[in-house]
This record gives structure tokens, C-alpha cells and sequence, in this order.
């Protein structure tokens, strides 16, 4: 008779527990209602419904004219509340890195001629490049500059006695050249969802067997706890990656919106992803005793990270010490894939600066995990 290896013995018992895992999870109600409904629904009503407010808006300045006019309409600029100077550039080649890496939302770029058309009663031009990644942002901010092009026009000419006319905004919108809100909603929702979902089934998996008594049949059985962990966040695992890039299937046939880069990169950001939020809810579950209690603590748990994330407030904006809280957030990091695979073609190198913190976070969480659901067993 043939004796099994003990990691093929552990495969098999943590292939049992998935196994179990799955068929809990769809016979619950609860559960079953939760991966179905909700998640859609949200799709839908945040990608018509949700609308942001922001300030600070991070601007780099390329002034090629350099006359007097031209500080005089980047000195209003910078001395409005609702633009940051990031940077003062000195070509237009260093335009597209910074907004690429998200450093500036947008880039004003004056022309050599503007002084001379100015002085001479013409129209001149000044050039707006901005992020579409986040369109209302960038909505709202075009809506400044024009106020400010508006104010600068009018207070020239009161001081010089020339009435040209208006200076032309050229606007161009990377990434999201409609500056269509949904483009930048429903790639962040395909991660935040995905969040919740997870989080959720993983902080009710050990409650609901406390719950039904099962718990203590589990605990009999040659499992060992890091085992029957794996076996926890596997099935969570699986069926966040299915809402995942089922949302995001949603997104682009009800949405229009657009793949640019590479789904296998979005694949293997959300693995990561879930990793790190399904032992989050691990943790959740193995310190509650009940399923109404592991709820709560989900909630109390996905509302400072959807906050902290990015999604309805820029990292930017927010004061410096919370933007450090930030960094233990996964979910900042996959919004950052999620919008880059979807919107930019973001490549494999930026992906991965973005997934090991997941990763690190991850093991962290699960290590955490394990070593609570070890001290509950004693």
C-alpha cells in the first residue's frame, strides 16, 4: 500500500475543506444574496449617482513666454486655493511622466508668443493637458481655469487699456479624452466591490460555524489551523475573482468602458488584492463569536479603507499624516491597477510596485490571522 507524502495528505485534507467551503457558502442565504445582488446594484447606481468635490489640485506649469503677462497669469494660478504647484517645467517632453505617474492632475502650457499676441490685441493660446483618469477632478478643475484666465483677462486690461481678446483654452484629456465620470467610477468600483464581497463572505466564514455547531466538528478533524485557514480564504478567494472581473465585464459592455492594457496584469493585481482582504477577514472572523458580530466589524473595517483608498477623496488632498495610514490600505493599490489596466495600458513594472505592498500587507494580515485563530483554539 502506498503512503502519501504528508504535503499531499495536507493538499487533500485543505481540498476537502474548500470543497466544504463552497457548498456552505451557497447554501446560506445570506451569503448567496450577498455575492449576487448587492454588488451589481452598486455598480450600477454609484457609475450614475456618484459625484466628488476636491481642492489642492496638484498642477505642473510649463511657461515657454516668460514675459510679464505670462507671470502674471501663473502667479494667479498659484496663488489660487484650488491649485498645488507641483513642478515648473522647462519642456514639454517632462509633461507626459508627470501626469503619467499621477504627480500632477494637470499641466498649463504657455506658449512663447502669448506676451506678444497679449500686448498686440490678439487672442492667444494656452494649452491644458489633464489627467481623464479622474474626470469630475478634472472637470472641476477646468472650470477654475477658466475663472482664472476670465479674471486675468479682464484685470489686464483695466491696467493696460488694451481689450484683446479672451485667451483660448486647447484642452486635451489623457486617458479619458470624453471626460466621461463612468470612466473613472467603474474601474474603482471593480476593485471596491470586489473588497467588500470578500471581506464579507471570509469575516462570516468561521462565525456562521460557531453559529450552526460545526465549529467543533472541525476542530476534531486532522486539520491543523493554518490549513484550515487556506481552506477558508480559497472559495472567498475564487469568488471575489469571479465578481471582479465579472463587474468589470459589466463595465465595459453597459459602459463603454475601455481595456487598454493587459487583463492578465488585472488577474494577477486582484489575486493579490484578495489575498490581502480575505485575511483581513479572517482576522475579523476568528475575533467575533457570531455572524451579526463579524458583520459589524466588516463594516467597521470596509468603511475606513474605502475611505482611505483614493476612491471618493484623492490620497493628495488628504493631510499628510493620513496619507502615511494610506500605505497599510490594499485597496489604494489596486485602485491604482484597476484604473491603469482599464484606462492607461499601465505596464508590467508599474503593476508590480503596486502589488508587492499588497503582498507584504497580505502576509502580514494572514499571519495575524493565523496566529488569533491558534490562541482562540487553546
Amino acid at each position: 500500500m502506498m503512503s502519501h507524502s504528508p504535503f499531499a495528505e495536507a493538499l487533500a485534507r485543505i481540498a476537502f475543506l474548500v470543497k466544504r467551503e463552497f457548498r456552505a457558502i451557497w447554501r446560506d442565504t445570506r451569503s448567496r444574496t450577498i455575492l449576487i445582488l448587492p454588488p451589481i446594484m452598486q455598480l450600477f447606481l454609484f457609475a450614475y449617482a456618484a459625484t466628488f468635490e476636491v481642492n489642492n489640485i496638484p498642477l505642473a506649469v510649463l511657461n515657454e513666454d516668460m514675459g510679464l503677462a505670462s507671470r502674471d497669469l501663473v502667479a494667479d494660478f498659484t496663488a489660487s486655493p484650488a491649485f498645488t504647484s507641483v513642478a515648473r517645467l522647462t519642456s514639454a517632453q517632462e509633461i507626459g511622466p508627470l501626469i503619467d505617474d499621477g504627480d500632477a492632475l494637470m499641466a498649463l502650457r504657455i506658449p512663447q508668443d502669448f506676451s506678444r499676441k497679449l500686448l498686440a490685441g490678439k487672442s492667444p493660446e494656452i494649452q491644458v493637458i489633464v489627467d481623464g483618469r479622474q474626470s469630475n477632478t478634472a472637470l472641476m478643475a477646468l472650470s477654475y481655469i477658466n475663472d482664472i484666465v476670465e479674471r486675468f483677462s479682464r484685470e489686464h486690461a483695466r491696467t493696460s487699456g488694451i481689450v484683446p481678446s479672451p485667451p483660448q483654452l486647447v484642452t486635451r484629456a489623457w486617458f479619458n479624452p470624453n471626460m466621461d465620470s463612468k470612466w473613472f467610477i467603474v474601474p474603482g468600483l471593480v476593485a471596491t466591490l470586489t473588497m467588500i464581497i470578500a471581506t464579507v463572505i471570509t469575516a462570516l466564514s468561521i462565525a456562521r460555524e460557531r453559529e450552526l455547531g460545526t465549529f467543533e466538528q472541525l476542530l476534531v478533524t486532522p486539520l491543523r489551523p493554518p490549513e484550515i485557514l487556506i481552506g477558508k480564504i480559497v472559495p472567498a478567494a475564487v469568488l471575489g475573482m469571479g465578481e471582479g472581473l465579472t463587474l468589470g465585464l459589466l463595465g465595459v459592455l453597459f459602459f463603454d468602458i475601455p481595456v487598454r492594457g493587459d487583463v492578465l496584469l488585472l488577474v494577477l493585481g486582484l489575486a493579490v488584492f484578495l489575498l490581502s482582504v480575505t485575511s483581513f477577514g479572517l482576522m475579523i472572523s476568528a475575533l467575533t463569536s457570531t455572524q451579526q458580530q463579524a458583520q459589524i466589524a466588516a463594516f467597521c473595517f470596509i468603511m475606513p479603507a474605502v475611505i482611505l483608498s483614493g476612491f471618493t477623496t484623492p490620497v493628495g488632498n488628504m493631510p499628510e499624516t493620513i496619507q502615511w495610514l494610506t500605505l497599510f490600505n490594499p485597496l489604494r493599490y489596486m485602485l491604482e491597477i484597476s484604473r491603469g489596466v482599464f484606462l492607461q495600458d499601465m505596464p508590467m513594472s508599474v503593476v508590480f510596485e503596486h502589488v508587492w505592498p499588497m503582498a507584504i500587507i497580505g502576509v502580514a494580515a494572514a499571519s495575524a490571522a493565523t496566529w488569533l485563530f491558534s490562541r482562540k483554539l487553546q
